[in-house]
């Protein structure tokens, strides 16, 4: 049956990419803020999706901590869930993203004409710069600039490395930090088809404040990430 329901799923999210994709094809040749308007409304019917196609609760926590203005916002990975959830929460977030995304037909256009920066992971030390560079222009322009700080999906209850990304535009962007645990990855598996029902939790945790040296961040983020993740992903996740 979770397998079915990730289908049926799935389905629905490829097939609104390209049907409202290419419906609103002209908008991609005007303005940003009219590009934003088809991909609101794509997250409106993806949640719904989320919601009665998986049978699927969404849980906000911690709404007070969101800045206003700029700000670096740095989730815990588990799924493509994580990808979405910032866009009900901040203004207008440009995501840090590999570079493959950007490549994809339809869904990559958007992404690009939205301003989200395109990293390629194996492009090295040029490659980290030139993407500081990116999103500290975007961040002087009042966009939050989400990054992923592990840089992949990782199970409920499990850790990757954080990378130095994270770090840099820390460093580059000085601006609050707002971390965000999440237990996603028990309703939405990092890969395959087996969705579950049941609560997805949100938790955005209290805003770093720049100004910190490199280590004390590292370690303040890291613990404050995985302490609260882990907390959720052994919570009761029936709907």
């Amino acid at each position: 049956m979770s397998q079915f329901r990730g289908v049926v799923f799935l389905i629905w999210m490829y097939g609104l990419i390209l049907i409202l994709g290419l419906l609103f094809l002209p908008v991609l040749v005007l303005p940003i803020s009219w590009a934003r308007w088809p991909v609101d409304l794509w997250l409106k019917m993806m949640f719904w999706g989320i919601r009665v196609l998986l049978g699927v609760r969404i849980v906000v926590e911690g709404r007070e901590h969101i800045p206003d203005g700029g700000a670096l916002i740095a989730p815990k990975h588990q799924s493509m869930f994580d990808v979405l959830i910032p866009w009900q929460l901040f203004s207008f977030p440009a995501l840090i993203l590999k570079q493959e995304l950007a490549w994809l037909p339809v869904f990559g256009w958007y992404v690009m004409k939205l301003k989200n920066v395109a990293i390629d992971r194996k492009g090295g030390a040029g490659a980290l710069r030139k993407m500081v560079r990116q999103a500290a222009t975007l961040a002087a322009n009042q966009r939050q600039i989400l990054i992923f700080p592990e840089g992949t999906r990782v199970l409920p209850g499990a850790k990757a490395p954080y990378k130095s990304g994270v770090a840099a535009l820390y460093k580059e962007m000085n601006v609050p930090c707002v971390p965000i645990a999440l237990n996603s990855g028990l309703c939405w598996p990092a890969h395959g088809l087996n969705f579950r029902p049941g609560t997805i939790i949100v938790r955005v945790l209290p805003p770093i404040p720049p100004g910190l040296d490199r280590r004390a961040f590292m370690q303040q983020l890291e613990h404050s990430i995985e302490t609260a993740s882990d907390e959720l992903s052994r919570k009761d996740n029936n709907v």
